[in-house]
Parts: structure tokens; C-alpha cells; sequence
């Protein structure tokens, strides 16, 4: 068996170090707007405002629980964890997406049952709190904007708190009408609003955490092109046994079996495999091995539905 494994460090290394503070610096201030909201939507009697409070709480237990999913992730590898704990960034991602999902559940029940029975809320109160947030969760933002393109998960953090400026700026525009209309059904129909956007946001994640933490293809890799890739490789005769899988939610694996009938080709061989999986497929563990196609001894995984 040939067993190779290529890592580039500077693809794969996150959060990057420059944007270590910017994490911290965003879990302070909305923990620091939670706490207002929650004390001034209790006082306004304002589901839009306790709704956005739990948005950002789930906001701000995904950062903390990236960020010590991403240290753990670095640890070495044991005797009895062979990868590492590079999983625990799966494990995170699908943690955050069942407990906001939880958490909006209870408030759409609850923005359902004050549409049946509205309550006079504090318009102002509302619209001054919400504006705050509109800030906070901006300037927030704002802290990721320079790395957005460059890192997939400084991008998504950029993304979630401008989705949450937005979401602020919807609580605002509620507060004024209400102020307006005295319609005091808006703020909960508000709530509900602010619900299904979360639901819709986050459904995404739980789908792709669940289908990681089954260990399936991640959906922006090929398993055929992967598969056709390595058939065209000179020498190949057979590919057989393709696994793909992720490690983390930022590291693929894969292994597979080549039927080629010179014998093994040699490291270099390995090694550019290696290489190009991780160049053309973003594979950065690759492992292999090479059979000569002995009909007498034929491998017992080559069918398609033996695991």
C-alpha cells in the first residue's frame, strides 16, 4: 500500500491569526447587545427584540464554539485519535444549527400565540434598541470585510453579521410603524419574520453539517470527476474502492484502490497524485494503494457495494 498525504498549511489554516482579535472583539460586543436587548425587550414587552436576541446568543455560541472546534482541530494526532480532532468542527457546526433551530422554534411559537393575543409594546424602546444593534452588529461586520474574500470562514462571519444588521434595521422599520399605526400586531408578526429568515439561513448548515457527519461526499467535490481523473492516469488500468470523505469541516480525505498491471510505479508517482487531488479536488490526505490485477487473487473490494 502506498500511502500519501500533502498539507498546505496556508490553505488550510483557520481562523488565520490576523483575524483572531476581530473573533474575540465580535463575541464582546454581541454578548454585551444580548444583555440589552434581553433586559429592554422584557421591559418593552417586544418579541422582535427578544427574537433578535436569541439570533445573536446563537450568533455568539457559533463563534465561541468555531473557535475552540478550530483549537482543537490542531491537536495532534494519538494512538486513539488517528486524525487528530479535526471532526470536532463538524460536530460543532451541527450543534449550532439544532440549538438555533430549538431556540427559533420556542419564539415562533410564541410570536403565533401574541398574534392571537397582541401587546402594547414600547415603539421607541424598540426602534432605539434595534439601532444599537444595527451598530454594533455592522461595526462587527465591518472587522471581517478585508479577509471576505480570501477565507471561507472570515467570509461567512462577514455574511452572518450583515445578515444581522439587515435583521436589525427590519426591527427598526417595525418600531416606526407601530409608533405610526398603533398596530400592536407588527411586532409579533415581526418576530415571525425574523424566525422563518433564521430558519431559512440556517437550514443550509444543517444539511451539510448532517451530511459531513455522515461522512459523504462534501458537495463541492466530484466524486466521478474525481474518479475519471484518476482512470486517466498513465498506467491505470482499474479504479476501485473510491471513499471520499471530510475530517473537518475545512479538511477532505480520500483513499483508493489503482489496478495497475506494471506494479507500483514508483513514490514520485504517489506523490503527484497526491499533489494534483489536492490542486484539483482540494483532497489534502490522500492514501492509495496499488494492485497489479491478479485474477487468481482478485480483491475482494472491488465490487461497487462492498464497503
Amino acid at each position: 500500500m502506498a500511502h500519501s498525504h500533502h498539507h498546505d498549511h496556508h490553505c488550510h489554516e483557520h481562523p488565520l491569526p490576523d483575524f483572531r482579535r476581530a473573533f474575540f472583539a465580535g463575541i464582546l460586543l454581541n454578548t454585551g447587545f444580548i444583555i440589552v436587548e434581553a433586559i429592554w425587550g422584557l421591559k418593552a414587552h417586544s418579541l422582535a427584540l427578544l427574537a433578535d436576541a436569541g439570533h445573536n446568543a446563537s450568533d455568539v455560541l457559533a463563534l465561541a464554539m468555531a473557535w475552540i472546534a478550530a483549537s482543537l482541530t490542531k491537536r495532534k494526532p494519538s494512538s486513539r485519535f488517528t486524525y487528530g480532532m479535526r471532526s470536532s468542527s463538524i460536530i460543532a457546526s451541527l450543534a449550532n444549527a439544532v440549538v438555533l433551530l430549538v431556540v427559533v422554534g420556542g419564539i415562533g411559537w410564541e410570536s403565533i400565540l401574541r398574534l392571537t393575543q397582541p401587546e402594547m409594546a414600547n415603539s421607541t424602546t424598540i426602534m432605539a434598541v434595534a439601532a444599537l444593534g444595527i451598530l454594533i452588529n455592522g461595526g462587527t461586520a465591518l472587522l471581517f470585510i478585508s479577509g471576505r474574500k480570501s477565507d471561507l470562514n472570515i467570509r461567512a462571519a462577514f455574511q452572518h453579521m450583515a445578515a444581522d444588521m439587515l435583521i436589525s434595521l427590519c426591527v427598526v422599520v417595525s418600531g416606526a410603524l407601530m409608533l405610526a399605526t398603533h398596530w400592536l400586531w407588527l411586532d409579533p408578526l415581526m418576530s415571525l419574520i425574523i424566525s422563518v429568515l433564521i430558519i431559512f439561513s440556517t437550514w443550509e448548515l444543517l444539511e451539510e453539517s448532517m451530511v459531513l457527519a455522515l461522512q459523504a461526499v462534501p458537495r463541492h467535490v466530484d466524486p466521478e470527476a474525481v474518479k475519471e481523473f484518476l482512470k486517466r492516469l498513465p498506467g491505470v488500468r482499474e479504479v476501485h474502492d473510491l471513499h471520499i470523505w471530510a475530517m473537518s469541516t475545512t479538511d477532505i480525505a480520500s483513499s483508493v484502490h489503482l489496478v495497475m498491471a506494471g506494479g507500483h510505479p514508483g513514490d514520485a508517482f504517489i506523490r503527484n497524485i497526491a499533489h494534483e487531488m489536492e490542486h484539483d479536488f482540494n483532497i489534502s490526505h490522500t492514501t492509495i494503494q496499488i494492485e497489479v490485477g491478479d485474477m487468481s487473487d482478485e480483491c475482494p473490494l472491488a465490487p461497487d457495494h462492498i464497503i
